[in-house]
């Protein structure tokens, strides 16, 4: 078994094509040793801002040979009256390197039986890298020097090697060797003798390939550096992303700025850090503090330069926000409202102005439903959106909300109100909070629903490759905050109510529906089985009380096959095809196992517990049983016919109350 060594060196690479880079070659390279047969072990794709590499272990020195059959020419036309091969017979032969003893006839037509050589690993090797490496994709691919391929960035070297020998590939101008580059302040021109010792070749040379290994090395150094302040580091998943894919060697560097900084509001600070800076900030005892880290892709000793050039930067960047902050404050939030008629919310849904007399009136509706106070909640409604229109949102896009709640706190707004402005925006990702006072959770599910109803009257509903202003986001926001916080929402109606608000008229609360129960199955399909959340939403709308629905699915799903129960469920399903109310008369009954169910069915009545529900209808199910054994429901008397019809079809509301049987 042989190991493979690929190297791409580059010119600094785009940190966000990185990770997608290392997808594409994971599958490109399980594609090509698949569709050739070759066996092998392992792939491991390493990447750094200036390489790409792949690793196989366990590489079949060739390919298997291949069997194949062939269909010709049909017999007549391949063979003459004499048994001779024709000029069509010939042709067939030769172009498969065959001779006439080859062939044989299956269904009056030639076939043959062909071996196709494996080839080498090396020969397959040269054929293919260069086209798997240029099919990569991106954006902003680039041309250099004459070439006309594009890549991510100039190539600059390339490795290439089976064990301990050189496999010769060309991909744009550069020709493949031995010969690697370290990090840009350490040796340059490195030799690679075997693909085993690479890894650490290069980390002696201050290159980390292993991204995995880079990222936890991050983690540990931050947290080492702020252990010595007594502080915690910050850092998010995408903070992290993005500084393991712009160094090969991350080094510390431990910086201060003037704490007069630390008046602005603690989420400006810190978003100028970690997403405008790419540094890590630092709390201590809870609180910010005027010091930060950042990741240097410097392996030197004199650190002077770097952290006054961090801080030359970061300074001028605070000094905005300072100045955005003060001329903004200069007006109490609610003098912003009027100024959101001058912002668009979507073409031919008006202004964010409308928008928020819309969420006024929605939040209303939904408070009043929960039976919670109003007041604070239209005043969250109303304030919602009107940092959209400062100075420093303009700057800070991604701290709407978290601005508008900084705003509401120096215009002496109640507190409630001001973590209202900032939790509506929540959950702000799949996996983050929801928000935790009532403001924030009916102003955000007002905001996302009407988000939801307006791309959907535009016609513009997301669809595979698209997400119109992240309504699959929104959605799951809505189902997430009803869930945790128990909220009892009518969504079916409160779909009604938004479309109506809506400036353009259009009849698509069926898909506005259907589109939420489809997030809502998708969601919960991490914890239950689809084919039961399916059958718990066909048979009573989800919509109408989330957290009942998700009841009903919990007993459902602890019917562990109950056979019996299924079996008898589906024999009335067959039989009643539409429920009917029409009266039962017990003056027609005949067998006592009529008079028996009737009683029966009776018995069960749903009193808020979907346990003690299930088991009552699991406790009648002999009495069901007995009915079929001893009634025939299409009795030739049509009156007796039609009242077992209503007995069976009343046993069906009973079996609806739970969920469609049919479906399980």
């Amino acid at each position: 078994m042989s190991k493979y060594l690929l190297e791409i060196g580059t010119e600094e690479l785009p940190y966000k094509f990185i990770p997608s880079a290392i997808k594409q070659l994971n599958s490109a390279f399980e594609a090509f040793l698949n569709s050739n047969k070759v066996n092998y072990d392992e792939i491991k794709v390493y990447a750094t801002p200036r390489r790409l590499a792949v690793i196989i272990a366990g590489l079949d020195s060739q390919s298997k040979d291949e069997t194949k059959i062939v269909k010709g020419p049909i017999k007549k036309v391949a063979f003459d009256e004499n048994g001779n091969l024709t000029k069509a017979g010939e042709g067939f032969c030769k172009k498969n390197n065959l001779s006439k003893s080859d062939l044989y006839i299956e269904n009056d037509y030639v076939h043959a039986k062909i071996i196709i050589k494996g080839k080498s690993i090396i020969e397959l090797l040269k054929e293919n890298i260069p086209s798997i490496v240029l099919k990569l994709q991106g954006s902003h691919f680039m041309r250099w020097g004459y070439n006309e391929e594009k890549f991510s960035r100039p190539i600059r070297w390339i490795v290439s090697i089976l064990d301990k020998e050189e496999v010769k590939i060309k991909i744009v101008d550069k020709e493949s060797g031995n010969i690697s580059r370290g990090h840009r302040f350490a040796q340059q021109n490195v030799i690679i003798g075997h693909p085993d010792d690479y890894v650490e070749i290069m980390r002696n040379c201050c290159v980390i390939v292993d991204q995995n290994e880079r990222r936890q090395r991050i983690i540990e150094l931050a947290k080492a550096e702020a252990d010595k302040l007594g502080a915690i580091p910050y850092y998010t998943d995408d903070l992290l992303d993005e500084v393991t894919f712009i160094t090969e060697y991350p080094v510390p560097a431990v910086c201060d700025f003037d704490e007069k900084y630390l008046d602005i509001p603690e989420e400006v600070t810190v978003t100028v850090m970690a997403v405008h800076q790419r540094y890590f900030a630092l709390y201590k005892n809870g609180k910010l503090i005027n010091k930060f880290i950042t990741m240097t892709n410097y392996i030197g000793d004199e650190f002077a330069n770097i952290k006054a050039g961090n801080l030359r930067v970061i300074k001028a960047r605070l000094d905005d926000a300072v100045f955005f902050f003060k001329e903004d404050t200069k007006k109490a939030l609610v003098d912003y409202v009027e100024d959101l008629k001058g912002i668009t919310f979507q073409k031919g849904m008006g202004s964010m102005f409308d928008k928020t007399q819309r969420l006024i009136k929605l939040s209303n509706k939904i408070a009043s439903e929960l039976g919670k106070s109003q007041a604070s909640i239209e005043r969250t409604a109303l304030l919602a959106k009107a940092d959209l229109t400062t100075s420093l949102v303009f700057e800070f896009t991604e701290l709407q909300g978290f601005i508008g709640a900084d705003y509401a706190k120096v215009s002496n707004e109640p507190a409630n109100v001001c973590e209202g402005i900032k939790e509506h925006y929540f959950p702000l990702n799949a996996e983050s909070d929801t928000a935790k006072s009532i403001e924030g959770q009916i102003v955000g599910i007002a905001d996302k629903i009407d988000t939801i109803s307006a791309v959907f009257v535009e016609g513009k509903k997301p669809t595979g490759s698209s997400d119109p202003l992240g309504v699959r986001r929104a959605a799951l926001g809505i189902i997430r905050t009803i869930l945790d916080h128990k909220l009892k929402i009518n969504l079916t109606d409160l779909i009604d109510t938004s479309l109506s608000l809506l400036p353009v008229k259009k009849d698509c609360a069926e898909e506005i529906n259907e589109f939420i129960i489809q997030r809502l199955i998708i969601f919960l399909n991490e914890t239950y089985k689809k084919n039961i959340l399916e059958a718990c939403a066909s048979s009573s709308n989800p919509l109408n009380d989330l957290n009942d629905y998700v009841k009903r699915v919990e007993v459902v799903s602890k019917l562990d096959n109950n056979n019996a129960l299924l079996e008898s469920a589906n024999r009335v399903i067959r039989i009643i095809k539409d429920t009917t109310n029409k009266e039962i008369n017990t003056a027609l009954f005949k067998e006592n196992a009529e008079k028996n169910l009737f009683e029966k069915i009776n018995s069960v009545e749903f009193s808020g517990d979907y346990d003690k529900y299930l088991n009552d209808i699991v406790a009648i199910n002999p009495a069901v049983e007995k009915f079929f054994e001893d009634v025939l429901v299409m009795d030739k008397d049509e009156k007796v016919k039609e009242n077992r019809i209503s007995l069976l079809s009343l046993l069906k509301s009973k079996y609806e109350k739970l969920t469609d049987f049919s479906k399980i």
